[in-house]
């Protein structure tokens, strides 16, 4: 009995070889080989549809390729994507609170980028911590250690009316009060609702010192001539303060918080 379940199996598969007796499975197609039918099935075949004569129809011309794109136009820069205004200037500039009041942000695009605030080489025979402002270039440095310097842009008094030596940076005051000198108020009768005897100007976003002032001395004396903010960052740059130094408020707070007490200046 066990030998008719082993020779049923290989009965069966005698069988179903019988038909293929006159092929040998067992030899390659060497067919395949042949160029012709290698053709013959590898063409493409190409779709057609009816009522079309492929020879009447015109290929689609080749269009144009652009020389020139008009990439983020205005709010970036042409190639990378990148915002125009540098995030660390817009973060020293931007909207700050401060004491009672809030300083507006300050349009930094608008201002030339020589006179932003920037940590620069400076060799100097001078100690740090001392001022020395350049009055032709319109530059405040705060000397620092190992030959750098804090440089902001400044304001300047117009001819005639600037300081030139050096001294002492005697006080320096958080929002002060502004009261014009009589100097002024003579030369300028609409500012004597600010004078001494009227008590000055009160603290504020519009006060001509900003939010800052720091008052130069020589020798024991007033020199009369300050660093102060200004609500004007326009005058950055330029000679039209009546001889003080103009800082941008955001830049005359940076300074005050870095200025030790009697600190030596030198303006030239």
């Amino acid at each position: 009995m066990n030998f008719l379940h082993r020779a049923f199996p290989i009965a069966g598969l005698m069988i179903a070889v019988a038909p293929l007796s006159g092929c040998n499975i067992l030899i390659p197609d060497v067919a395949a080989d042949s160029p012709a039918r290698f053709v013959q099935e590898t063409s493409p075949v190409f779709y057609q549809p009816p009522g079309v004569d492929p020879s009447r129809v015109r290929p689609i011309p080749d269009q144009p390729v652009p020389q020139t794109r008009e990439l983020y136009k205005t709010q970036f820069h042409q190639t990378y994507g990148l915002p125009v205004a540098n995030p660390v200037h817009t973060a020293m500039y931007g909207e700050q609170r401060d004491e009672d009041f809030t300083l507006p942000a300050i349009p930094v695009s608008r201002v030339q980028p020589q006179f932003l605030r920037q940590e620069v080489d400076y060799q100097t025979n001078e100690r740090p911590g001392t001022v020395v402002i350049d009055t032709k270039a319109r530059f405040l440095y705060f000397v620092e250690a190992n030959g750098k310097a804090m440089r902001y842009g400044v304001g300047l008094g117009r001819e005639g009316y600037a300081w030139q030596g050096r001294g002492v940076i005697q006080w320096k005051q958080k929002w002060p009060r502004w009261t014009p000198p009589v100097e002024m108020v003579s030369r300028q009768p609409e500012v004597r609702a600010f004078s001494a005897e009227n008590g000055g100007m009160n603290p504020g976003l519009q006060n001509p010192l900003g939010a800052r002032a720091m008052y130069i001395f020589r020798d024991g004396q007033d020199t009369l001539y300050r660093i102060h903010g200004t609500p004007d960052w326009q005058s950055i740059g330029k000679a039209t303060s009546s001889g003080c130094v103009r800082m941008l408020n955001q830049d005359v707070i940076d300074l005050y918080d870095r200025l030790p007490a009697k600190a030596e200046i030198v303006v030239m």
